[in-house]
């Protein structure tokens, strides 16, 4: 059994406040993002565990936020079985693609350090993608990062299997792929501040949860996320010029003053049409 596991940050055990995650703007304090960068790490280094543990016998750990570069390989659980990916982008069969090594040899796709999507009522830190970004529709249908990443997934029909986040990215998460598994380790209190369980309590809960879904996945519970082809995506920006820059793009048009769209035949060009990311 071969799992991709792609990791997000503000999701994360342990981590409560935009200063952990955010770490690139201006006035975080090192040892804020030092912090989350830590906690990070050991909720990787958990969940690995657990799904080396449930029997899984190749995975791949891909790092997503802010593009990747938060993981310290040194830091890592070492074992051959396991592939990690330092960045979200990467070389495969000599070309540069989203999400290197998720392909049709892959069972099944993880979701942990999630968070909501753009306009999510108490949630913590919810956007989708870029801050730029007020809503992200596949044909009609409002989705977040989670709803994008699986979408691509589809593509090889892979099943979304596990998410791990806040309550509010916990339910969007169950109430777009079903048979899905979560493990909902914090919950907002403002949009910017968040509580939740002890990062020891919560690798606990996320284990049992991962070792539940290996299961799951064995038995044929899981279904991957495949919007009827071709799709129409569609993105509503926060600002007029916003949506007259992306308009540019090939196959592009506007529908209204903020709102741009294109439709496409495969899951995986799910954003390539907006922001050049996809399989090739």
């Amino acid at each position: 059994m071969r799992i991709f596991m792609h990791w997000d940050m503000e999701g994360v055990s342990g981590i409560f406040t935009r200063e952990q995650v955010w770490y690139w703007e201006e006035g975080v304090r090192p040892e804020m993002a030092e912090e989350g960068k830590s906690l990070l790490i050991a909720d990787v280094n958990s969940a690995v565990t657990a799904a080396l543990e449930a029997g899984v016998d190749e995975l791949i750990v891909c790092d997503t936020h802010h593009g990747g570069g938060n993981i310290v390989m040194d830091r890592m659980v070492a074992d051959p079985r396991v592939t990690y990916l330092g960045k979200s982008r990467g070389y495969q069969d000599g070309k540069l693609r989203w999400m290197p090594g998720l392909d049709g040899s892959v069972d099944g796709f993880m979701l942990p350090g999630h968070h909501a999507m753009a306009g999510t009522s108490g949630a913590f830190l919810p956007h989708t993608w870029q801050l730029d970004w007020a809503d992200f529709r596949i044909d009609g249908v409002s989705v977040g990062e989670m709803g994008i990443e699986a979408c691509f997934a589809g593509h090889w029909d892979i099943p979304v299997i596990f998410a791990q986040g806040d309550d509010a990215a916990c339910r969007e998460a169950e109430g777009m792929f079903p048979g899905v598994v979560t493990a909902c380790v914090k919950r907002a209190v403002t949009p910017e501040r968040c509580e939740g369980l002890d990062p020891a309590s919560a690798h606990r809960l996320t284990a049992e949860k991962i070792k539940h879904v290996i299961d799951r996945l064995r038995a044929g519970k899981c279904q991957p996320f495949q919007p009827e082809l071709p799709i129409t995506v569609a993105i509503r920006m926060t600002t007029a010029e916003k949506a007259e820059e992306a308009a540019k793009n090939p196959g592009v048009k506007r529908t209204d003053e903020c709102t741009v769209e294109c439709r496409v035949e495969r899951h995986c060009d799910v954003v390539k049409w907006i922001v050049a990311t996809g399989l090739d």
